[in-house]
């Protein structure tokens, strides 16, 4: 049929018209299915990009954490060795080295344990002081006082002030204030406020018997001290009449940094 056809037959052209609207529909439907389309193409390259940054950071982070942990196991590693060399030097017999080497080794693992609730990121001073000597107190009658600011520490610094506790610890079952039923021990902590800030944590025995510098500087001694310089800190040990008294002052960047 012929365009003249059409103007001059009304009904054919009244037939075509509802094809031609289903067309413009199908035109319209059309046009807009290819946007939406567009819109998706462009919003999965976008996740796809983003996907693939996410993907290389966590490579990246993978890398990193396996670097990390391979470093922290051989410094465990170093600091057990250690141990066991210097705990059986100067000992008479074995049993004495087995003790020794049994409360650093538990000390050890107390300090990583703490570590591994925090996701090995960094714990609290208080609650490093009050698990390094939770297994020397007496909750029916408690013989510590522990009190300082709260402070995070990071993974270094916790085993470092572990070790040391625990060193303290155990000497004064031995021969200070936890020697005797009545004895009692202060620990407490301060920030000092100076241009760079310092830590000043103070061990104090009190009710203890006399004490004595050693003759010798045992391997404890110089373990406390390592520990200090480890932090770069200064140590200091008193043998004061009242009772012995253990002083670490430390840059506060070296246990939070």
């Amino acid at each position: 049929m012929s365009p003249a056809d059409l103007r001059t037959d009304p009904h054919a052209a009244s037939s075509l018209a509802p094809q031609q609207d289903v067309l413009v529909e199908e035109n319209v439907s059309l046009r807009l299915l290819l946007a939406q389309a567009a819109i998706d193409a462009k919003s999965l390259l976008t996740a796809a990009g983003i996907d693939a940054r996410e993907r290389v950071a966590a490579d990246k982070l993978q890398r990193v954490i396996l670097e990390e942990l391979h470093h922290r196991i051989k410094n465990t590693i170093a600091t057990v060795g250690a141990i066991v060399s210097q705990s059986l030097s100067n000992l008479e017999g074995v049993e004495h080295a087995q003790h020794a080497i049994a409360g650093r080794l538990l000390a050890l693992g107390r300090a990583h344990d703490l570590l591994l609730q925090a996701r090995w990121s960094s714990a609290d001073l208080g609650t490093v002081v009050r698990g390094a000597t939770e297994a020397f107190n007496n909750p029916d009658e408690p013989k510590f006082s522990i009190s300082g600011p709260g402070i995070r520490m990071t993974s270094g610094a916790v085993v470092a002030i572990a070790m040391t506790l625990n060193e303290l610890c155990t000497n004064t079952t031995k021969f200070g204030a936890l020697s005797v039923p009545q004895g009692r021990i202060d620990i407490s902590w301060t920030l000092l406020d100076q241009p760079t800030q310092r830590l000043h944590l103070i061990w104090s025995e009190k009710n203890g018997p006399a004490v004595h510098p050693p003759e010798r500087r045992s391997f404890g001694t110089r373990l406390i001290e390592t520990l200090g310089r480890q932090l770069r800190g200064d140590v200091r040990l008193s043998y004061e009449p009242t009772g012995f008294v253990y002083i670490l002052d430390v840059p506060l960047a070296s246990l939070t940094s």
